[in-house]
């Protein structure tokens, strides 16, 4: 059982859910709790896309301060690997995903929401890294994904200003994907992500797994990877199923199984 994190499942939409009033800071226990329900979202057979959301208020406002104050480097050295791991957890689902975010996401809070395929936040987000104001930096995930996402020179300028960023600008950098008014976030999300529900699960994962891993090589290994997984979708029952509906019915009528 899980404290802080939940896993909620309705129609092939597994919700995320952070639970730790009353900002959701991410504390060591939270952390794990999302590794762990990562991995129940994964495994589930009736979670076919995911959602992590914190609620009206805020997805997450940082990691909790308090537990990070006292600790040395011969405390953080140990650790600092698996509060990345924690934090970047919904990036190991190899489902379709989206961050909902709704008013604050802030440090790790910011990082969760980077491990997901797609962020829809609402019209009164605020998103941003203000660890260098702590004297420190993003630790779980951010200056890597950050930078990835919206270029070295845009995350640098927000890592290192430590300013928060508004939704219309958030959009405009890239660094969200949409904007709908903040009490339309989550249901927005639902109608996103179940559009995969009944779609072939198995060429999903191979295809963001391609992506994800061509983005951490070279061209030409990120083109043998996805030739590789390309075949490998050809084991599948969903892909004769979809081929052979094309051929009789046209695009977009198959029946897909998820096998």
């Amino acid at each position: 059982m899980t404290e802080f994190v939940r896993l909620e499942v309705d129609n092939g939409v597994g919700t995320i859910r952070l639970d730790r009033p009353p900002m959701n800071a991410l504390n060591r226990q939270v952390q794990q709790e999302l590794l762990v329900l990562a991995e129940e979202a994964t495994v589930r057979d009736d979670v076919r896309a995911v959602i992590v959301y914190g609620g009206e208020k805020v997805l997450a406002a940082g990691a909790d301060v308090k537990e990070m104050a006292t600790m040395s480097y011969s405390d953080m050295a140990p650790v600092a690997r698996k509060l990345s791991a924690g934090l970047g957890a919904i990036s190991t689902i190899p489902k379709p995903t989206v961050a909902a975010v709704t008013g604050f996401a802030l440090g790790g809070g910011l990082e969760v929401a980077l491990g997901a395929d797609r962020r829809i936040v609402g019209d009164n987000a605020k998103l941003g890294f203000p660890e260098i104001l702590l004297g420190i930096f993003p630790g779980g995930g951010g200056t890597q994904r950050l930078a990835r996402l919206i270029g070295p020179a845009r995350a640098k300028d927000l890592i290192y200003t430590g300013r928060f960023v508004g939704a219309e600008e958030a959009l405009a950098i890239g660094l969200v994907d949409e904007v709908v008014p903040a009490d339309e976030v989550y249901s927005r999300s639902v109608e996103y992500v179940s559009q995969f529900t009944s779609g072939p699960r198995l060429a999903y994962a191979a295809a963001k797994k391609a992506i994800d891993g061509g983005l951490d090589t070279d061209l030409r290994t990120g083109l043998d990877i996805e030739s590789e997984l390309f075949a490998g979708v050809f084991a599948t029952d969903d892909a004769k199923a979809g081929m052979a509906s094309f051929v009789e019915n046209g695009p977009g009528k198959a029946t897909f199984t998820g096998r």
